[in-house]
């Protein structure tokens, strides 16, 4: 069943909560991705037979949460998984996809007495800095300084590329300072991810000073990471830090 929460900035997102044991997990989704996926389906029944608390919600601009995609930015959507976490108690799993995993590690880094375990699905810490930005030519930096460039997508439909997802990305980077987590690691990469290449991952593993990471690679996986064999990783990697 699907509910909203307004957040203190006055944004309306949709989530969906299923109330048991903790500590909760929590789904947070990619870049123009949804609570729909096959990831968060998948992991919500797997909660729910275990008897677990499990949240995923959408991002403003994403889903059923209100707000244009293109008026959105990482702080946005971090302040949005920020107010989804005011729904369940306690420490968290925070489990992060992609732009999720850049999300969660803002969580971690700002709340790390929250956290209980965090897993990294094809992580994208740092994506609009690393991944685009750097990777644009002189005229597309120059569209998006203008404005906007839309980007084409694989998916579907061109992505608007905003000046102010790039600016506002800028501020919120993980990756140029070591992240200091007591708790549990995972990451979880596939070696044929067109998005998000395996050195992404193995920069997090390096740059995270903790006591307990790991990172699993799984060959031939791409970066849906929703092969019956991936989601099974998935299960068995969070039921393990959980």
């Amino acid at each position: 069943m699907t509910d909203f929460l307004t957040t203190p900035e006055g944004r309306r997102i949709a989530y969906d909560l299923t109330v048991g044991a903790g500590p909760a997990v929590v789904f947070l989704g990619g870049f123009r991705s949804d609570m729909e996926g096959t990831k968060a389906l998948d992991l919500r029944d797997w909660a729910a037979a275990q008897g677990r608390t499990f949240l995923r919600f959408d991002y403003s601009g994403h889903g059923l949460s209100g707000g244009r995609f293109e008026d959105g930015c990482i702080g946005d959507w971090y302040e949005d998984a920020r107010a989804a976490l005011s729904l369940v108690a306690g420490p968290v799993v925070l489990v992060g996809s992609s732009m999720g995993g850049w999300i969660s590690l803002l969580l971690a880094r700002e709340m790390p007495e929250r956290v209980a375990a965090f897993v990294g699905i094809a992580a994208a810490p740092d994506f609009t800095e690393d991944l685009m930005w750097d990777a644009f030519d002189e005229d597309q930096r120059a569209q998006v300084m203008a404005g906007v460039y839309p980007m084409p997508s694989p998916y579907g439909e061109p992505t608007p590329i905003t000046r102010r997802l790039i600016e506002d990305g800028r501020e919120r980077l993980v990756l140029r300072s070591p992240l200091a987590f007591g708790f549990p690691v995972r990451l979880l990469q596939g070696t044929a991810d067109a998005d998000v290449p395996v050195s992404v991952a193995m920069r997090l593993i390096q740059h995270i000073d903790g006591p307990d990471k790991q990172m699993m690679v799984i060959g031939g996986a791409d970066h849906r990471f929703s092969t019956p064999e991936c989601l099974r990783e998935i299960r068995r990697v969070v039921a393990e830090v959980a």
